[in-house]
Order: structure tokens, then sequence, then C-alpha cells
């Protein structure tokens, strides 16, 4: 199997703005694994504070690159998913971290998988798309004239999820509620410092009909994750503090639910892996994305049909998406017919 690779700068929309600063773009990376006249496709989304850019990870391509040629399989073998596993267990024991990288060679697996089989992944998987929740459409911090501006663009979405963890989260609340009445999904990413505070504003937010409120506190202080948790009103979920698989143990007993990302956690492979495990201890499950391509939404859209909240929206916040976009009803990804991640790639 002979890998490549290419890097791509995704242009947002919007500047996008956290608690933690504003970016205009999400520097990526998009794979190809070939064989057989078969082509497999996958990306990594590298937002700046994981790490990861295009020089780290072509250095480590490069050398997942040469694990792969080790994998001449006979056009009669056929890939299984241990087969599957079994290379990416390879490549994870590359080096460290990584993770975006290790995840655009999983889904590149994956979608080549599907081809060879002449089957919809989501098959071959046994994920069951009548199962799958609306995403929600991702507004970052803003003045409340441009916020307005931004929702004109979510009309097709069902759920708006909003960026606080500032001075003015009420502010930013309000707002939302002048326009629509669509639930929300608050995203503090790591902005929240004094638990009272958290507390109170998470009432405040359970009257506007806010659902659940992501990652207040920073990664590190589960202590406080843990309190907040025994006492919200809302849902309280992991995002920054769950990477991978093996963080579930660590942040089970602090939040009600962990946000599974495919950039975070290595691909689709341990994706599942670990929604499943969260749902099997009673954890909330939810998955989500960075500014990604039609490819890592696509792929992330595998994993929903397990989880009760999505937030796979991030080809849509981009405007130089390679692939044509996926399709949305209801305000859910629709998992293609075609085989493997049914990705056409843009003229």
């Amino acid at each position: 199997m002979q890998l490549k690779f290419r890097p791509i700068l995704l242009e947002l929309r919007h500047p996008f703005r956290l608690a933690t600063g504003s970016r205009t773009h999400t520097n990526a990376m998009l794979t190809e694994i070939h064989w057989h006249g078969l082509t497999g496709y996958g990306e990594a989304a590298m937002p700046p504070y994981y790490g990861e850019n295009h020089e780290t990870a072509a250095s480590f391509l490069q050398r997942a690159a040469e694990v792969l040629l080790t994998h001449t399989m006979p056009q009669r073998l056929q890939m299984t998913e241990d087969y599957l596993q079994n290379i990416m267990d390879e490549i994870d024991a590359l080096a460290l971290g990584n993770h975006a990288a290790k995840a655009s060679v999983d889904i590149a697996l994956h979608d080549l998988w599907g081809k060879m089989e002449d089957r919809p992944l989501w098959q071959l998987l046994e994920v069951e798309p009548d199962n799958m929740p609306a995403t929600s459409f991702t507004l970052g911090m803003d003045e409340p004239e441009i916020l307005r501006q931004k929702m004109l663009e979510a009309d097709d979405f069902q759920i708006i999820k909003i960026k606080i963890g500032a001075e003015n989260d009420r502010e930013i609340i309000r707002t939302i509620r002048e326009i629509t009445d669509k639930p929300i999904y608050a995203d503090a990413n790591q902005g929240w410092k004094n638990r009272e505070e958290a507390l109170e504003i998470a009432h405040w937010l359970a009257e506007q009909n806010v659902r659940i409120i992501e990652q207040p506190f920073p990664k590190d202080d589960l202590d406080s994750a843990a309190w907040l948790s025994a006492r919200s009103p809302l849902p309280i979920i992991a995002d920054e503090s769950f990477q991978r698989f093996s963080d579930l143990d660590k942040v089970a007993n602090c939040f009600h639910g962990v946000n599974v990302k495919l950039m975070k956690c290595t691909g689709i492979a341990e994706g599942l892996r670990a929604a499943r495990a969260a749902k099997s201890r009673g954890l909330q499950t939810m998955v989500g994305c960075m500014t990604e391509t039609s490819c890592g939404i696509v792929a992330a859209a595998l994993i929903a049909p397990l989880c009760q909240y999505a937030d796979i929206d991030g080809c849509w916040l981009i405007r130089n998406n390679p692939f044509e976009m996926p399709d949305l009803v209801d305000g859910k990804v629709r998992l293609s017919g075609k085989s493997g991640l049914g990705l056409k790639m843009r003229l």
C-alpha cells in the first residue's frame, strides 16, 4: 500500500474566536492510500492548540508510509477490521502524540477497506444510520451584530453550539435568544475559573434552553469539573480533558460525558471503541470535530449514531472544502450508500 499526503490550509468563513484565542485558518493534511487502483482518503485537521502542524505531520506520515509499504497485500487478500487494527497498532507505536496524523491514516485505511469490499463503510462497521443525532452548528465568540449575521448560515441546523467562557457569556446567549429558540450547546473551552460562578451560570443557562456544557474548566482541573458535575442542572461534557480511550478512567467520575473527536483519538477505530466503552459505563457521549473537510466530517459521522450529541459541522465552517459537501437532512448528516466513505472530490 502506498501512502501519499499533501498539506492544505483550511480557510474559515469567519474569524473563529474562543476563550483561549482566535484564528482564521486551520492547518490540515490530506492523505491518500493507494492499492490496486483503489484510493482511500484521509485527513488530519490540526488546530494549533494540539501541537501538530504541517511539518510534524509530514515527518510522521513519512514514517507511516514506510510501514504501509511493508503491507503489500495481494489482490486476493481482503482487508478485515483486525488486519486494519494491526496496521494502526504499528503506526501508533511509531511515536507518541501525532494523533491527527495517525487519524488521517486510519480514516484512509477505512475508506480503502470499504472500496475493497464495494460497500458503504457504515455497513462494514455495523453502524445504524437511523440513529443519527442532529448536529449542532458552531458559532465562535463575537460581537452581537456579527453573531446575528452568522446565524443566517445556521438555518439548516436544528441546534446551535456557541463558544463562551468569557465575561460576556450572558450577553452572547441573550443575543442568540433574540434570534432563535433553537436548543444550544455551550462550550466554555476551559474558560471558567471560579466554581461558584460556574454553578450560577449553569443554572441560568438551563433556563435558556441550553442542553449541555462542554469543558468548563482548564483540562487538568478535574476536581473543579467533578465539583460542578455533582451540582450542575446540565450535563458537563469533557473535551480537552478527554483525548484518547486511555483517558476514560481518568474522567469517568468527573464529568457526565465525553466528547469523542477523531483528531484527538487517532481515528475511526479508536473513536468507536471510546464511544462504546463510555456508553457501557453510563456516560453520555458526544462526537465532535475540528474545522475539517468533508472527509473528516463523514468519518466522524460514523461515530454519531452511538452518541446522544453531535457537533460535526466543520466542513460548513470553511471556504475551500476539496470534497463535495455531505448531505444534510433535517439537521442530520446522511451517510452515503456509496462504497467507503462515499467521498467525491470537487472539480
